[in-house]
């Protein structure tokens, strides 16, 4: 969680009989994740989100990067497990430190692990935008999309919305920092360097993060569908299913953590307890989308009852093949070129 709690050191002197000044913290910390529920059951989802994302982006890993061909829908699944994936194996380290509710992994990691969770924020929310904008402009201008997509031309995007991220997430680097409160050990955000610097970062975080993002997708996904109507593939409900869901889990997934992050700006008109839990609840949240990703993206893209006939790969390889069967089903196509674009959403 990237919260910013400010704190005082608050110690005592004791004399061991030498003179010499031993300090002591006055409160001995004690955990009582355990014996609160709403700590316990977040625990547990978070034990769950690291099981399936793990497994699942791995398993997504393994057979687009090495059972597959390379081709550019290859490419962004590829590169969105691997952004869920990093993201997923950095999570013990959050579930350790709300278990115990101190950080014991000293100041290298306090800078290193929140900065690696919001590279996993960035890297995942532009390549879901650059998927949004492949399909779209697949849809719309099949030919030129089956001219000019090639897999070098994917990759140049994949690593400038990388480098894009790494650039953004760099704040955690800055202000994050170790330090000591009511007997404990805590990581936290200092932001007292600057007195913007709390509302800059969280501002440009939600913006860069959630809003332009979020309005990309929608445009993207409404080209679509208009495209799809106008050529009378009504049809067929599975393209809006299938939108639907992708726009709805990246709504659901990061509004609640952005918008605690936005109320804990004026935390002083809100009850404190309400927002840490609000922060709590919202990066679970957050998280579930690391392990929705290889579902929404790869095991929806073709029907179900197919897919759970076959094996791994051929489901894998159905829903990310740039010759999808579905593409006869939703765009007529005069020309051959035509026909072998594809229109996976």
């Amino acid at each position: 969680m990237d919260s910013y709690y400010e704190y005082d050191e608050d110690y005592t002197y004791s004399d061991d009989g030498n003179h010499t000044v031993i300090l002591e913290p006055v409160f001995q910390h004690q955990s009582m994740c355990l014996k609160e529920v709403l700590c316990v059951f977040l625990l547990v989802v978070s034990v769950i989100i690291f099981l399936l994302g793990f497994c699942g982006n791995a398993l997504v890993i393994w057979i687009s990067g090495l059972k597959m061909k390379r081709t550019v829908n290859t490419t962004w699944y590829l590169s969105l497990a691997i952004s869920d994936f990093v993201f997923c194996t950095f999570l013990p380290f959050s579930i350790t430190n709300m278990a115990m509710e101190e950080w014991i992994f000293g100041s290298f990691m306090c800078k290193f692990a929140p900065s690696v969770m919001f590279l996993n924020m960035f890297s995942s929310i532009f390549l879901l935008v650059v998927i949004s904008v492949d399909r779209c402009v697949s849809v719309v201008f099949p030919v030129w999309a089956q001219n000019h997509r090639t897999v070098n031309k994917a990759s140049i995007v994949v690593s400038f919305s990388w480098l894009l991220a790494i650039a953004l997430s760099f704040p955690s680097v800055i202000f994050r920092q170790v330090g000591s409160h009511m007997g404990k050990t805590i990581c936290y955000n200092n932001y007292t360097l600057s007195q913007h610097s709390h509302t800059i970062v969280a501002v440009s975080r939600f913006f860069a993060g959630f809003v332009v993002p979020f309005i990309v997708i929608i445009v993207c996904y409404s080209i679509i569908i208009l495209k799809l109507r106008t050529n009378r593939m009504t049809k067929s409900t599975k393209p809006f299913k299938v939108m639907s869901a992708l726009v709805a889990a990246f709504f659901i997934c990061w509004l609640p953590y952005h918008l605690f992050v936005l109320l804990e700006l004026n935390q002083k008109n809100f009850d404190h307890s309400i927002l840490i839990a609000g922060l709590k609840v919202g990066t679970s949240f957050a998280a579930a989308n690391s392990f929705l990703n290889p579902v929404l993206y790869v095991f929806m893209g073709n029907d179900f009852k197919q897919k759970f006939k076959s094996s791994v790969l051929s489901k894998m390889e159905n829903a990310m093949a740039e010759d999808g069967r579905t593409t006869s089903r939703y765009l007529s196509r005069s020309s051959s070129m035509d026909g072998r674009a594809s229109t996976h959403i």
